[in-house]
């Protein structure tokens, strides 16, 4: 008989996960569970600062407290006196439960500091700082097969007793109005009026060996050309995703091709996919974006794994992939190539069967030629 902690009288909750963008989104069920679970506790999260669009605007979080990874690069005095004055206001709060996703040192340490009378995390086996495993109350068993990052996440508040039902683990994401207002500015710039047939591609990822070949991306691009649809391109402001888009424009100067690249904040970026028919993608963040929003979307999977990263609950999702042995292998490319054979050999026309198995009239594009 598993001894659960009494939760009733909790009235101050930290969650930890220390993670990036898409990670961080994948949390949204947690706090929507425990809110539900203990209604009178005021739940606060603890965030990169980066990661903050990803669950800002969440009903059930009380309040962020955020850690700015830029800190790194500062030297070691000012790294010190900021780790110091964080650790300080997580103990000043008195929180009673807290709850680490992830079996990091950091969040670990921030259990510990709390001072709470129920401490979670995820067992750190034998990774990591010394000892870390007894700055806990409770420990959740690692899995070690293949598992949704949801789910995981979710294990982690089911070694408190709290067991969620199928429709408290949707993912949430809060687009306020002036998104919506930006991206339709935006398109608007680029001649695209609403409502329209337009499909985003984000081709571009944080780790660009998830890519697919840009000359793929440009067939697909034609294929929709070729159906009356208008292409919007979107990345990041980082220069090297940016460049890739200039790369793949190039390669079909004959279609007028929208590029948002550096253009969309997170939020403006999830408004923009709200708005399309259809996201085609990789294994990066807009993925997640389109299983929050329940948005039409085809995503390529190289060396990730399409279990654990899959879109979640999403039924206007597919999922192209090649049936490798090798796969998922998380390697920057082949022998550390950067270039993954999985997606280098990944056809065209696999990612437009997946857009034709989504009903073209989704997307108000013409009928396949004859």
């Amino acid at each position: 008989m598993v001894d659960y902690p009494d939760l009733s009288q909790v009235r101050r909750v930290l969650v930890a996960k220390l993670r990036h963008h898409g990670d961080v989104l994948l949390t949204s069920p947690v706090f929507s569970v425990l809110k539900q679970r203990c209604p009178q506790a005021k739940i606060d999260a603890y965030i990169y600062v980066s990661s903050l669009p990803m669950l800002e605007g969440h009903g059930a979080i009380h309040e962020f407290i955020l850690y700015d990874t830029n800190i790194k690069k500062s030297f070691f005095l000012k790294r010190c006196f900021y780790e110091l004055k964080l650790l300080w206001k997580i103990y000043r709060k008195r929180y009673d439960l807290v709850v680490n996703l992830t079996e990091g040192d950091r969040g670990a340490l921030v259990a510990f500091v709390s001072r709470a009378s129920v401490r979670v995390g995820v067992d750190p086996e034998r990774s990591g700082m010394w000892g870390k495993r007894f700055f806990y109350t409770h420990l959740a068993e690692k899995c070690h097969q293949i598992r949704h990052t949801v789910e995981r996440d979710l294990d982690v508040v089911r070694h408190l007793g709290i067991f969620p039902t199928l429709e408290e683990r949707e993912l949430y994401f809060h687009i306020p109005e002036e998104a919506y207002v930006k991206a339709k500015e935006l398109l608007h710039e680029g001649g695209i009026e609403l409502p329209g047939g337009f499909v985003l591609i984000h081709p571009v990822s944080r780790w660009l060996f998830k890519c697919l070949p840009e000359t793929t991306v440009a067939e697909v691009i034609r294929y929709l050309a070729n159906r009356g649809a208008q292409v919007v391109l979107s990345a990041s402001s980082d220069p090297l995703e940016r460049q890739m888009n200039a790369r793949i424009r190039a390669l079909v100067p004959e279609v007028p091709i929208v590029d948002l690249g550096g253009r969309l904040s997170l939020k403006e970026l999830g408004a923009l996919i709200a708005l399309s028919k259809l996201l085609i993608c990789v294994d990066s963040v807009p993925l997640h974006l389109a299983s929050a929003l329940k948005a039409p979307v085809v995503v390529a999977f190289g060396p990730t794994s399409e279990i654990t990263w899959a879109p979640w609950r999403n039924p206007f999702a597919r999922v192209v992939k090649e049936n490798l042995s090798c796969r998922p292998c998380y390697r920057p490319g082949c022998g550390g190539s950067h270039k993954s054979d999985c997606l280098e050999t990944l056809s065209s026309k696999k990612l437009c069967e997946a857009i034709e198995d989504l009903h073209p009239t989704t997307y108000n594009l013409k009928s396949s030629p004859k």
